[in-house]
C-alpha cells in the first residue's frame, strides 16, 4: 500500500480527517502532522525525519491562504522540501490542495514552485494523488547538492556541494530577514565534521547581485561528490547566494529565494 504524508498548515481537524478518508477509499494510507510555525528550532526537520522514516510515496500540503503567505512558514516549506528531495530525488512527488483559488498574492514558495496545485473543490485531485504516489515524474538532474542539517541545539546548517566534479572553493551568502552567518566547514558530505581545517577563509563579504547586498563567507578548500561545505546560519534569510570560489568578479552564482 502506498503511503502519502499529509501536512496540514492549519490545525484543521475536520479538514484532514475529510482528506484523510477519501484517500483511504483510493487505497492510499495517510500519515503526517500539523505544520509548527518554528524555523528556530527546525521543526520543519523533525516532520521530514518522520516523513523518510515513514517510508511515504508522495508529501501532500493541505494550504491555507493564510497560513501559505507567513515569511516563516514560506522559509520552513523552502527547506523541507529541498531536504526531501535531496533525501529521495528530484522526482519526489509534492503536491499541494488548496481549499480555495490559489490567489495571487499568496503564490507558492519558489522551491516548491513545480509542485502540483489541486483544488480541492474539484473531482480529480483523489485521482492524480494516487497517480503520483505510484508512478512519480522523471526530474532533470541536479547540477549541485544541498540539503539542510541540524536542530535545535546545534543549529542551522546548510550543506552544498557539485554532483559530479569539483569545486576550487565555495563562496556562500546571505540576504535579508536579519540573517547571519556563524561559522563554516569542510568535511565528508550528509555530516557535520567533528573537526576542519580552512584554506584561505574570508568573512564579511559583501557581493550585489539585481539590486540585493548579500554577506558572504568563502573558503579555498576543494568540495567534490565526496565533500560538501557546511555553513551555520542563524534566522531565516530570504535568499541565499552559493558558487565555487573564482578570482573573476563576474562568476556565475546560483540564488535560491527561500520566501
Amino acid at each position: 500500500m502506498k503511503t502519502v504524508w499529509i501536512t496540514a498548515l492549519k490545525e484543521d481537524q475536520p479538514r484532514v480527517a475529510a482528506v484523510t478518508a477519501v484517500l483511504k477509499r483510493y487505497g492510499l494510507q495517510c500519515k503526517g502532522h500539523f505544520w509548527a510555525d518554528q524555523p528556530d528550532k527546525l521543526a520543519w526537520r523533525i516532520a521530514l525525519d518522520a516523513m523518510l522514516e515513514a517510508k511515504a510515496d508522495a508529501w501532500l500540503v493541505l494550504v491555507d491562504g493564510d497560513e501559505v503567505k507567513k515569511p516563516s512558514v514560506r522559509y520552513g516549506l523552502s527547506l523541507m522540501a529541498s531536504a526531501l528531495r535531496g533525501a529521495r530525488g528530484g522526482n519526489f512527488p509534492i503536491l499541494t490542495l488548496w481549499n480555495s483559488v490559489p490567489p495571487e498574492e499568496a503564490p507558492l514558495p519558489a522551491l516548491m514552485a513545480q509542485a502540483e496545485r489541486l483544488l480541492e473543490s474539484g473531482a480529480s485531485w483523489p485521482a492524480k494523488i494516487v497517480a503520483k504516489a505510484n508512478v512519480p515524474g522523471k526530474a532533470a538532474p541536479a547540477e549541485f547538492r544541498f540539503d539542510v542539517l541540524g536542530n535545535e541545539r546545534l543549529g542551522q546548517w546548510f550543506e552544498i556541494g557539485p554532483v559530479a566534479g569539483a569545486w576550487p572553493g565555495v563562496v556562500f551568502g546571505v540576504q535579508g530577514g536579519g540573517a547571519e552567518i556563524q561559522f563554516q566547514a569542510v568535511g565528508p558530505k550528509t555530516m557535520l565534521p567533528e573537526k576542519t581545517t580552512l584554506e584561505f577563509a574570508q568573512e564579511g563579504m559583501k557581493i550585489e547581485v539585481a539590486g540585493n547586498e548579500y554577506t558572504a563567507w568563502a573558503v579555498r578548500n576543494q568540495v567534490d561528490d565526496n565533500t560538501s561545505y557546511f555553513v551555520k546560519v542563524k534566522g531565516c534569510p530570504d535568499s541565499i547566494l552559493f558558487m565555487p570560489y573564482a578570482e573573476e568578479a563576474d562568476a556565475e552564482a546560483t540564488i535560491l529565494r527561500l520566501v
